[in-house]
């Protein structure tokens, strides 16, 4: 296993190859062994230390245990294997499956040789893909299923001819989402850098904005409204990207940008989840009288839903973008790929191969 023993820079990731064998603790949850992994931008804020507070409040929620148990910990969320062991009551898998599943923050990660997770977390792994191709999108598969589908309200039978706008197109979560929503039939504009148009439409974008040719705002402007925006970019885009929308039609702005974390971690527990909750509840009002939606998404693990996106992927509709694969011994240098941002889909690990 890959683990950290404090929170900090690159240099407190730690190779380590004595990790207690993983044991099953409920009857619902699965091992699995590790083929491949791929690092998403939240490892990079778990290392640092992000979100420590609500995630340690999710794995010990009655202080039952001593203090300091999350250290060692393993980070990586994605993980394509194959099947150990099962729990009693786990009856759609057996020892020999091929899966896939994106593991949540608050338990240990997948970048090790065998990972534990909950039966309804985990769903078989696209047909058509391998270990390292399929581990390159249940994270951010499921991140842009939650944001499209289950907080926007997007799906296959409504979508057609809507005009969806993604900022931060060229990301994991953005490449996903551009071909999710094509996928169902709308017109996609895709937001990112030049270099990356030629990605965006091969992945279907109608019209591709380069962000750094000009003023955005005044860019978007000149195109027709949208139905749908979703933000994986924040900070000031949210001031006059809602501007883009159609008004009192039931258009809505998904940001993926939000403070949750960060309040728990600054302002604890209760104060966090209020200043939280104050937040959320002004802006969703304060757009709802301006005639649009105002929401936020974030990751939710689920087995049902990565069966739904397998299916596009063995439809050929959705395809894993993978921009550089690194073997296990090459964690740290994987980390520093990401931290140097402008990724153009992924960064994978392949776990099993013994280089």
């Amino acid at each position: 296993s890959w683990v950290i023993d404090r929170y900090g820079r690159n240099d407190v990731l730690r190779f380590t190859r004595d990790m207690v064998f993983p044991i099953i603790h409920f009857p619902n949850e699965v091992i699995i062994k590790v083929h491949a992994a791929s690092l998403n931008p939240i490892d990079l804020s778990m290392r640092s230390g992000y979100g420590a507070t609500a995630l340690n409040m999710k794995r010990d929620p009655l202080k039952l245990k001593s203090a300091d148990t999350e250290f060692p910990l393993t980070l990586g969320r994605d993980v394509s294997g194959v099947v150990m062991e099962c729990g009693l009551s786990v009856s759609y898998f057996k020892p020999g499956d091929e899966v896939w599943a994106a593991i949540p923050p608050w338990k240990q990660g997948t970048l090790s040789e065998f990972v534990v997770a909950s039966g309804n977390e985990v769903s078989f792994k696209p047909k058509c893909l391998s270990h390292t191709e399929a581990a390159s999108l249940p994270y951010v598969g499921l991140t842009a299923w939650s944001a499209v589908n289950q907080v926007g309200g997007l799906n296959r039978s409504n979508c057609s001819g809507k005009r969806v706008l993604i900022l931060g197109a060229s990301g994991g979560v953005g490449t996903f989402a551009v071909q999710l929503v094509k996928a169902w039939g709308a017109h996609v504009t895709a937001v990112c850098s030049h270099d990356a148009s030629t990605l965006m439409k091969k992945l279907g974008a109608d019209d591709v904005i380069d962000y750094k040719s000009g003023n955005l705002e005044e860019q978007l402007k000149t195109l027709p409204l949208f139905d749908f925006i979703l933000d994986n970019v924040g900070g000031s885009t949210e001031k006059w990207a809602l501007d883009l929308l159609k008004k009192w039609s039931g258009a809505t702005y998904v940001t993926l940008v939000t403070p949750f974390l960060i309040n728990m971690d600054k302002l604890g527990v209760a104060d966090g989840m209020l200043q939280t909750g104050v937040t959320v509840g002004s802006k969703t009002v304060k757009h709802l009288f301006r005639g649009v939606h105002y929401r936020w998404a974030f990751f939710v693990p689920s087995g049902p839903s990565l069966d739904e996106i397998a299916e596009l992927v063995d439809s050929g509709k959705i395809q894993p973008v993978i921009d550089q694969v690194f073997s296990f011994s090459e964690v740290p240098k994987a980390f520093l790929k990401l931290e140097g941002g402008h990724a153009r889909g992924k960064t994978v690990i392949d776990v099993i191969s013994k280089k």
